[in-house]
């Protein structure tokens, strides 16, 4: 792995892969957000929900779970917040919330930008324990403007509907898929999708319930991943470890979508 100086720094982020039953019975979706062509990271690319961790998400988090290593809790409190700013959906809770709940919740985290006034106010407590550690990505030398050393977690909203609305700001249009339908979308070229969010897709496919994707987390140990290249003759591929639990490990430079 190179040396990262001063000035690139990995900045730490969260992603929430939600899961929700289909109504068909067939395999579970997932919640997808489209960022706005502007952004700088991924601009037009569809990821899950998710976003840098603020300092207020360090205090919250070691608030709520003080057992828990102060970058993890504060992982999970910024994927539970970026969430509901996002996407309007209020996750990690013990209890339901109503829709109207929701919205008034949103806007009070736009208008304050921490969680905790929103939690104060509507006498929320979190499980941070409803996320589940489920990967984490640290793309160094891949000519990022930025480096973001991002934790994915994975979060169960069962059945019925949800209300979700757009953000209109960082993101154009949310939508429920499948994981094996989001990678027939980007094959189409319906939407566009970073090397991450493929191999998280292709992973996430090999699962036909929220509860099987919990058991491969299980046995699967947390590392940072880093893809590397590969030149393999007249090609070149960037990669990733064999044993992350990945199914497809690697992918030609010629086929990425950079972000």
């Amino acid at each position: 792995m190179r040396r990262v100086t001063g000035a690139e720094q990995p900045i730490p982020a969260a992603t929430l892969v939600i899961f929700r039953r289909a109504a068909d019975g067939g395999p579970p979706e997932l919640l997808m957000v489209e960022r706005a062509q502007s952004m700088v990271f991924a601009g037009g690319a569809a990821v899950f929900p998710g976003g840098r961790v603020d300092p207020a998400d360090y205090a919250l988090g070691h608030r709520l779970a003080p057992e828990l290593d102060r970058d993890e809790s504060a992982a999970r409190v910024a994927a539970i917040r970026e969430t509901l700013e996002e996407a309007g959906l209020v996750v990690g809770l013990a209890t339901n919330v109503s829709a109207e709940e929701a919205r008034a919740a949103r806007a009070l985290l736009l208008s304050q930008g921490e969680l905790a006034p929103v939690l104060d106010r509507f006498d929320w407590q979190l499980d941070l324990g409803a996320l589940i550690p489920f990967a984490r990505w640290l793309p160094l030398g891949m000519q990022h403007h930025r480096i973001f050393d991002t934790r994915f977690y994975l979060a169960d909203l069962g059945t019925g509907a949800v209300e979700i609305a757009v953000d209109e700001t960082e993101n154009t249009h949310l939508f429920w898929t499948s994981a094996a339908g989001a990678l027939e979308l980007a094959d189409r070229g319906e939407i566009s999708i970073i090397f991450p969010t493929r191999r998280n897709l292709e992973r996430l496919a090999l699962f036909g319930d929220f509860a099987a994707a919990c058991a491969q987390a299980a046995c699967t140990p947390i590392q940072a991943i880093t893809p590397h290249f590969v030149d393999e003759g007249a090609e070149r591929w960037l990669a990733i470890p064999d044993n992350a639990g990945y199914p497809v490990t690697r992918e030609r430079i010629a086929d990425l979508r950079r972000g």
